[in-house]
């Protein structure tokens, strides 16, 4: 076997941990505060802090979204409202370990946080302290 073939089998076997995603699953809800949040999780995956996944994958239980979940490094989901409908889709999906961001809890308020860059940035922000934590 050549020295490229060997180093190229040695790298088929080492943990792929490191390389493991950082998930983020927004609220992408109807209201001010789901837009807000699904707009930061596509900034946070622009900017390369992490990426946005399906979370309709997890409520209908697809099994690549399933299992690609299961071996995030890292998962933060962001919720607009207090119904935190995100958070909830991943807990009866079997999902407990994750990072929370509710925008409630950074002073934003359904029907009464506007959608502009100042926002989107304020929330970015907090999910990448998240992420990066």
């Amino acid at each position: 076997m050549t020295k490229a073939k060997q180093n190229a089998a040695q790298k088929q076997v080492t943990c792929a941990c490191e390389t493991a995603p950082k998930l983020i699953f927004p609220c992408s809800g109807s209201s001010d505060v789901g837009e807000l949040a699904d707009r930061a999780a596509r900034m946070l995956t622009k900017t390369g802090a992490g990426r946005m996944y399906c979370l309709a994958g997890i409520g209908g239980r697809v099994s690549g979204i399933m299992e690609s979940t299961k071996s995030a490094a890292k998962i933060l989901v962001i919720d607009g409202c207090p119904h935190d409908c995100a958070g909830n889709t991943l807990r009866q999906a079997g999902f407990n370990k994750f990072e929370h961001l509710r925008l409630c809890d950074i002073g934003m308020a359904k029907g009464r946080s506007e959608v502009c860059d100042v926002s989107i940035q304020k929330v970015v922000e907090k999910g990448r302290a998240i992420l990066e934590g």
